[in-house]
């Protein structure tokens, strides 16, 4: 058993000592990050020029909220409103409030429907346990995105616009774990499904009636209005559901979640869903096909290439510059510095919990040297303050390292891609990594 003891304590402050690298730049650490100190600019992977760039319009922000795969999903709708009408307003927006409404209301509803499997179990369920820790979240998957706008369509920013309930979601959140808390207290007292027929009633009218005192009431039509490229005025009403119809409908469909997780518990060219993982109850069914890394690029380079952005989920949390707007592993050699190996594969990341996904943005563009990609432009929604005005580089082996899914449409899978799709899928536990939301 190694017990930290004065003279455990003695021989590693010597050591210490001895090197004077790391004495000196402690100097700087002093009043600066080690991330800041450590930006090495490569400018092979990092330059903000590229090959294949897909002009794309201003740059939204999420502000202080889990919404990321929201507002990246918009993006890659509003890129379809815009080619469908002709729209040349820069600055237009699809309303993210709009959807995170609906997606708060339809997460109270799963959590309320999941607890009817746990009326009866032991307090200490492991299941139960990971229901009530994770409550209701800002954040989200693609299918989670593909079921709401499916079932509520889509409206442009001005018929729904933020408020500071909808951009800073922590207060929100709170109450409706509390409430939802409360709810599984209550509906386990009770222990059977016809008793508490009611008290479900009763919490999604309370929950419904804070969602729209703190985001707003959600409009049914609207006056869409736009100019189009020849300056020309149009105005029409609309439903949601027929701007949504009218923009991309059921081809949203074809949209398959590619992801890469390359643990022994996830053979390739599977499929795979999450237990308990979901918004709403009759909606899209999570769904992943796995993939090796390399076919995940390429599939990206198709779609991109063809004229269509990507949507995508990655781990941001690692290796980033948020001034200098990059996602590069090569600018920050900590192993230089610090003495020892930081270098872990992406299985172990997975598997120990050190990497998984966490935000999702879109890719819009990408450059290729002798015909091979070494860095992707990406669109983001941490607003304009960085160096591209939103816009982020990121390096080919960034991406290998740290990108576990994108969304491509199915037309640009190959023979065998596309019979695997076919698969029944695995159904992975609740807090299996590939569970994680994007926020």
């Amino acid at each position: 058993m190694l017990d930290i003891n004065h003279k455990l304590l003695v021989e590693l402050q010597e050591k210490y000592n001895k090197k004077s690298d790391l004495k000196k730049l402690s100097y700087l650490l002093d009043k600066g990050s080690l991330f800041d100190i450590l930006n090495v600019q490569n400018h092979e992977n990092t330059n903000f020029i590229f090959s294949k760039e897909i002009k794309t319009l201003n740059i939204t922000n999420q502000k202080a909220s889990g919404r990321c795969w929201i507002f990246a999903g918009l993006n890659f709708l509003r890129e379809k409103v815009v080619t469908k009408y002709g729209i040349t307003d820069s600055s237009f927006e699809l309303s993210e409030n709009y959807v995170a409404f609906y997606d708060k209301l339809e997460k109270i509803n799963f959590f309320i429907e999941s607890i009817d499997d746990f009326l009866t179990c032991d307090q200490d369920d492991r299941t139960l346990r990971h229901i009530l820790s994770t409550g209701v979240q800002d954040g989200g998957q693609w299918d989670m995105f593909v079921s709401v706008v499916k079932k509520y369509g889509i409206v442009p920013k001005y018929a729904m616009e933020e408020t500071f309930s909808s951009s800073a979601t922590k207060g929100i959140n709170s109450l409706i774990n509390l409430t939802l808390k409360k709810y599984a207290f209550s509906a386990r007292k009770l222990g059977s499904k016809d008793k508490i027929k009611e008290l479900k009633i009763t919490t999604l009218d309370n929950l419904y009636s804070l969602l729209c005192l703190l985001y707003g009431n959600p409009p049914k039509n609207f006056s869409f209005e736009y100019l189009d490229k020849d300056k020309e005025y149009h105005q029409k009403y609309l439903t949601p559901l027929e701007l949504f119809e009218e923009t991309i409908g059921s081809k949203i469909d074809d949209y398959i979640s590619i992801i890469n997780a390359p643990t022994k518990d996830k053979p390739f060219y599977k499929t795979f869903t999450v237990s308990y993982l979901g918004n709403v109850v009759s909606g899209k069914e999570i769904f992943y096909l796995n993939l090796e890394i390399d076919e995940l690029q390429d599939l990206v380079s198709k779609q991109i290439e063809d004229g269509e952005i990507v949507w995508f989920g990655a781990d941001v949390s690692q290796f980033h510059g948020r001034q200098d707007a990059i996602f590069n592993d090569l600018s920050y050699p900590f192993d230089d510095i610090i003495g020892y190996s930081t270098e872990v594969s992406k299985e172990t990341s997975l598997d120990y919990g050190i990497s998984q996904m966490n935000h999702a943005m879109c890719f819009t563009g990408l450059n290729k040297i002798d015909g091979k990609v070494n860095r992707y432009k990406v669109e983001n929604s941490w607003g304009t303050g960085s160096l591209h005005l939103g816009y982020w580089v990121m390096s080919k082996t960034w991406f290998e390292k740290f990108v576990f899914q994108v969304v491509i449409d199915k037309k640009y899978l190959n023979e065998k891609q596309l019979k695997a799709l076919n698969e029944k899928p695995i159904v992975l536990l609740p807090w299996d990594p590939m569970g994680s939301l994007a926020d």
